[in-house]
């Protein structure tokens, strides 16, 4: 990416477009491995997760966290109240990480253990609540262009629309609502969950987005190194390209040679 090309997030500046997860990798070095590979700058990290079990507390030690900037969410909240006291441990781990101006979260309530679709009403409640509080708040959203419009009222840093399902690896379902989302949205857009191959991040970030999340399609590949790498690539093709601008579709041929006779 071009050096004035930066995506800004609250009060701060990113080179590279694409976020990692930090789930459901087999070992902690191949997730530092895909880190690396991926060139991100922001890593998320669920602060449930890393508080509930043992051998999470080594994510931690094994990144390094002068070269990443955390992300903390509230992944397993499934009301407002749950997801605030998240955010505010996950400010804190933040802190212990070495980052004591991070007061960013991605905001996540979900309820609903088949779809795992977040709760509108609970995510803006809290949205509010913690913008109040001075977080710089991501809020991870179904993609609803009006309550997106609405969580960018409440102060809200980013909207973060779903492409498919978390996990499902279905690609870009409603990219009709998220072409709006991005149309209307003075605030960056950053798709997240559903990707499953570069192609598809091309894809989002043909549509304009601003940025991507992405962490099962790297995590549970074959080789999650290569597809980090590839993922990064996809974002970047996607972006320039965005950039760049199609040409117009045709109902018909336009011959990309001139039509009158040059003398050779």
């Amino acid at each position: 990416m071009t050096n004035n090309d930066s995506l800004q997030i609250g009060n701060k500046n990113f080179k590279n477009r694409l976020m990692l997860g930090t789930g459901k990798y087999k070992t902690p070095n191949l997730m530092v491995d895909s880190l690396r590979s991926s060139n991100c700058e922001i890593v998320t990290v669920a602060v449930r997760r890393v508080k509930s079990n043992t051998d999470k507390e080594n994510l931690m030690q094994f990144i390094d966290w002068s070269k990443y900037w955390m992300l903390p969410n509230t992944a397993g909240c499934t009301n407002s109240d749950e997801a605030i006291r998240i955010a505010m441990l996950g400010r804190e781990l933040a802190k212990l990480s070495g980052q004591e101006n991070n007061n960013f979260v991605k905001l996540e309530v979900i309820p609903d253990k088949k779809y795992l679709l977040p709760d509108p009403i609970e995510t803006l409640k809290a949205a509010e609540f913690l913008i109040k509080k001075k977080f710089t708040v991501l809020p991870y959203v179904n993609a609803d262009p009006l309550l997106s419009k609405r969580l960018e009222e409440a102060g809200c840093a980013t909207v973060m629309p779903l492409g498919s399902p978390i996990g499902s690896g279905q690609g870009i379902l409603n990219a009709s609502n998220i072409s709006i989302i991005i149309e209307n949205s003075k605030i960056p857009v950053i798709i997240d969950a559903g990707i499953g191959v570069p192609s598809e991040a091309a894809q989002a970030m043909e549509l304009g987005a601003d940025g991507l999340l992405i962490n099962s399609a790297i995590a549970l590949a074959r080789d999650p190194v290569k597809m980090a790498q590839s993922m990064n690539y996809g974002v970047l093709a996607g972006r320039y390209a965005y950039l760049a601008g199609r040409i117009q579709k045709n109902s018909h041929a336009n011959p990309s040679s001139p039509e009158k006779n040059i003398s050779i």
